[in-house]
């Protein structure tokens, strides 16, 4: 197992603003930081899968665990590097990782036939990429599946509601799926979400090129439209100057769908309803929720690490 991951409660510390400095640190300034982003996410990692994450550049293990050793921050335990925020935890996370290896082929067959439909259906849809706990290494059977998503101008929220409507359709039929406090829905569970879409100008450039944009890039799966992807990590030179390794990632698991649908079945001015639509159902959701502390918790704080790229800016 390469990376072992958890969607943990956070700790609900803001990220950092992040800066160009990283290749210069410190072998132990790295990984301290490293450790940092995956525990603002909840999970934590092996020493050699932490040294091919890390800020600035891949280090060795050796390096890693000479990193660890003489850090006051944090400690080599469970197999794990595990920051003080985190200290505790190496049994679940490790529960994550073994549950993971059981539950997630058969997760992403399903989540790659759900792309396929998305894209099928809907032609502004530039690229997809598998995001959350199934691409980092930590997928529960009751988790969600998050999808990143980059869309052509004017097209966020008519993408917002074709995952949301399309997903509903795909989770009536695995009603039985395990739920938990974050995935329990009225209807059926939630099964595949939009965790981040992006229109196409707001990628040149990102608002946000800072440690924590980057390893969202670098933790997600792409699976379809791959140039797409590649484009935008070669425009925002931010990215790469905190992970070199984006510039040289390569994909196993790439789709090759078409849209089957002509774009001008949907005009840009679907957008504007789309928002409507996409808020209501929003609001009806978080009522929901509003006996599940927990849940909102967790909402508010993916919230705060998607900004300014969150769709709608109220409950």
């Amino acid at each position: 197992m390469a990376i072992v991951g958890a969607s943990l409660a956070s700790s609900g510390r803001t990220a950092p603003s992040g800066g160009a400095g990283d290749r210069s640190a410190s072998s132990t300034e790295r990984v301290r930081r490293t450790a940092a982003i995956l525990e603002r996410r909840g999970y934590a990692v092996t020493p050699a899968r932490l040294g091919e994450l890390c800020l600035g550049g891949p280090l060795s293990e050796q390096k890693v665990l000479a990193a660890v050793a003489a850090s006051s921050e944090l400690e080599s335990c469970h197999g794990l590097v595990l920051p003080a925020g985190l200290t505790g935890t190496g049994p679940a996370i490790l529960r994550r990782a073994e549950a993971h290896q059981a539950n997630a082929a058969g997760c992403l067959a399903l989540a790659m036939s759900f792309v396929r439909t998305l894209v099928r259906l809907s032609p502004y849809v530039l690229s997809v990429s598998i995001a959350g706990s199934l691409a980092s290494g930590g997928y529960l059977v009751s988790d969600d599946v998050d999808l990143n998503l980059i869309v052509e101008d004017g097209y966020r929220h008519v993408a917002y509601v074709a995952v949301n409507v399309l997903g509903m359709a795909h989770a009536l039929r695995h009603r039985g799926k395990p739920v938990d406090t974050h995935t329990k829905r009225p209807l059926a569970p939630r099964f595949m979400t939009a965790n981040l879409i992006l229109e196409r100008s707001q990628c040149f450039p990102l608002a946000r090129q800072d440690e924590d944009m980057a390893y969202e890039f670098l933790a997600s799966l792409p699976v379809y439209g791959i140039a797409p992807w590649r484009e935008v990590v070669t425009a925002n030179r931010g990215l790469c100057q905190h992970f070199p390794q984006l510039e040289d990632r390569q994909f196993e698991t790439v789709m090759l769908a078409r849209p089957a649908l002509p774009r001008w079945l949907f005009p840009a001015m679907l957008d504007g309803p789309a928002r409507a639509l996409g808020h209501t159902a929003w609001r009806y959701m978080q009522w929901t929720r509003r006996k599940r502390p927990d849940a909102l918790a967790r909402v508010t704080y993916v919230r705060e690490t998607m900004q300014p790229y969150a769709l709608f800016g109220d409950w």
